[in-house]
This record gives C-alpha cells, sequence and structure tokens, in this order.
C-alpha cells in the first residue's frame, strides 16, 4: 500500500514511517522543509512539501495514495486553539476527498478523560475542556465511516516516550525541574496519566491501517495510569533534586490537565487486534536518564 503520512518527521511519524516501510508499504510524508525532505528520504520514503494548512498539497497526498495517517499537530500548549484549528481544517479536507473512495483513513487521538473510572476503547472522546477541541475532531473522523471511508481513530496517551528523546507531558516535568532544580506534582500527586513508547505505538498505526474496520477507536496504552507523584519522584531521582508538590497554575495552560485523573485501558484493541507493547515503560525510560536539555 502506499501510504499518506502527515506529521512523517514529527515524534509519532519518525518511527511510524520505518514502521510501515518494514512492513513493505510505501510512504508519501508530508514535510514544510528541505531537511525534513532529506530526512524522510534518507528514511525511504518520498517527501511532498506542504502542511496542514495548505490544503492543496493535502489533496494531492490524498490524490497519490492508498491510504492516509494523519499524525501531524502543532503542540504548542501555549497555543493550543489554533493548532486544533488547523487540524479541524485538515480533517475536513480528508473527509471531502477521501469520501466514497473506501481507503483507510487512521488519525491521531487523545484517550477521554472519564472521571471516577479507567477509560476504554468504548468511552467517548472528550469533547469538552482545553484539548476538548481535539475529541470533536476525532468525531468527525469517526463519522467519516458513513462516508465509505475506512476511518479509525488511535487515541494515544498523555506520555508518548522513548528514552533520550521524548517523554510526552513528562517532557514538561523534566523540562521545570531543570530549569528550577525541583521536580514537581501538582496537588497530593495520586491523579494517574497513561503511557506508552513510541515505538509500540509505531505498530498500532500500522495495525489500525491494515485492519480496523470503519468507525474503530484502537487504544494505544501500554500502562493504564502511572501517578504523577511516581514521575516526578522518577525524575527527581535521576536529576538528583527534591521532589515537592505545586500549584497547577505553576504550568500555565497545561497545570488545568495535571491536575486531572485520566487512567486508561487497551483491553479491547489488545484483544481485537492482539497488539502488545513490547518496549520499556515510563517510568522505566525516566529511570535511565539522559534527558536531553528541553528549555
Amino acid at each position: 500500500m502506499r501510504v499518506f503520512v502527515t506529521g512523517a518527521n514529527g515524534s509519532i511519524g519518525s518511527v511510524v514511517v520505518p514502521e510501515l516501510i518494514t512492513a513493505g508499504h510505501e510512504v508519501l510524508g508530508l514535510v514544510r522543509s528541505d531537511s525534513a525532505a532529506e530526512a524522510l528520504s534518507a528514511a525511504g520514503g518520498t517527501p511532498l512539501r506542504g502542511s496542514l494548512t495548505d490544503h492543496d498539497s493535502l489533496r494531492a497526498g490524498v490524490a497519490q495514495t492508498d491510504g492516509v495517517i494523519n499524525l501531524a499537530f502543532g503542540n504548542d500548549w501555549s497555543n493550543l486553539e489554533p493548532c486544533i484549528d488547523e487540524e479541524a481544517g485538515a480533517v475536513g479536507i480528508f473527509a471531502a476527498a477521501l469520501a466514497g473512495s473506501g481507503k483507510p483513513f487512521v488519525h491521531a487521538g487523545l484517550t477521554p478523560m472519564m472521571p471516577g473510572h479507567t477509560s476504554t476503547e468504548e468511552d467517548p472522546d472528550t469533547t469538552s475542556g482545553p484539548v476538548g477541541g481535539r475529541g470533536r475532531n476525532s468525531c468527525v473522523v469517526l463519522a467519516m465511516a458513513a462516508q465509505k471511508v475506512r476511518s479509525s481513530v488511535v487515541r494515544l496517551p498523555r506520555s508518548v516516550h522513548q528514552r533520550g528523546a521524548q517523554y510526552g507531558f513528562c517532557s514538561v516535568l523534566i523540562s521545570a525541574a531543570q530549569r528550577t532544580g525541583v521536580s514537581a506534582y501538582v496537588g497530593d500527586g495520586t491523579q494517574r496519566w497513561p503511557a506508552v513508547n513510541r515505538t509500540d505505538a509505531a505498530r498500532l498505526f500500522r495495525i489500525a491501517l491494515e485492519d480496523a474496520e470503519p468507525g474503530t477507536v484502537l487504544h494505544a496504552v501500554a500502562d493504564e495510569g502511572d501517578t504523577m507523584k511516581s514521575l516526578a519522584e522518577a525524575i527527581g531521582d535521576t536529576l538528583a533534586v527534591p521532589v515537592e508538590s505545586a500549584s497547577p497554575d505553576d504550568f500555565g495552560v497545561i497545570g488545568q490537565l495535571f491536575a486531572l485523573d485520566m487512567p486508561s485501558s487497551s483491553e479491547l484493541t489488545r484483544k481485537r487486534f492482539g497488539w502488545e507493547p513490547a518496549h520499556p515503560s515510563l517510568i522505566a525510560d525516566l529511570a535511565a536518564g539522559g534527558y536531553p536539555a528541553l528549555g
């Protein structure tokens, strides 16, 4: 299959691309710069210059391929709304371009926050709050199934990680600890965060592309919920700094999310698709150290 991948050089895309190529697929990757094009070519993919806001490039990508994996997202936590709006615009373009085609469309979403219990694939997307717009975008993707698109959403947890490179929400904690000399958690630290190694997540995106039925939700969750305090302690031990409670306000807008309990399960995904995480846990990656300077 020839697959159009947005965010092909991003934190997830850079592992999804080799996963696809190793499985025998061809990759046409959306890139925004010459350096990104060179990196994608070196990985075995074919670059297509454009962006989520360049809708002509999105249409061209769909026209040249047999399926789409949409991974691109701005991730500017200080200015989330424009990032969410860009994603919404791109999803709309993909919906129109793919309608009636029967092609697979796999979209990166977020595990929902379900007060009082561990979220599952059967729970609805979170459509309110700071990241509610992303949940609404996922709903649009799932509704594409009614337009003869084999659409699916792979929901990602708050910490998609790989030692020495990527830590998701924990990147914010690491950066703050490096900057202040204190490894902080919010409140009493009992709130739980799910996590997945990005290599395991990449495999699930490939599985969804190949096997998911229209309107399917998959959960790329390896660890159902480490407490925020345990994550802060792992960071504190590694950096040899004290561990203390902090106010959500100390983390800006994203602090609203840090105060929430958001465990998530992938039990149904594992049963349906035989997906089993095989790479180190978030706690193991944090304990291994070697953190990059995150600002």
